[in-house]
């Protein structure tokens, strides 16, 4: 998969900005897409001093979409490392 490429896949170049974290045209997850790129080149600071980026995914459905990394919604698989000890 070309996630962490350095320079962006073609087909980002018709990508929207989905406001929520799924697919603005079918809401399915990241998870479902296709392929996705992670423009870790170009970081945003926030007002806190953090570094959000855009993520954008090829869903399996066609469309292409892109998010903040901060709008991410949480998860729980610091849960499932806290059961590992």
């Amino acid at each position: 998969m070309e996630a962490f490429a350095l320079i962006p896949p073609e087909w980002t170049n018709q990508a929207i900005h989905a406001h929520k974290f799924c697919c603005p045209n079918c809401n399915a997850s990241s998870l479902e897409a296709e392929k996705v790129w992670l423009n870790r080149r170009s970081p945003v600071i926030t007002e806190e001093r953090r570094r959000k980026w855009q993520e954008f995914y090829n869903c399996n459905c066609g469309c292409v979409w892109w998010a903040w990394s901060s709008d991410r919604p949480p998860t729980d698989l610091s849960k499932q490392d806290n059961n590992l000890t």
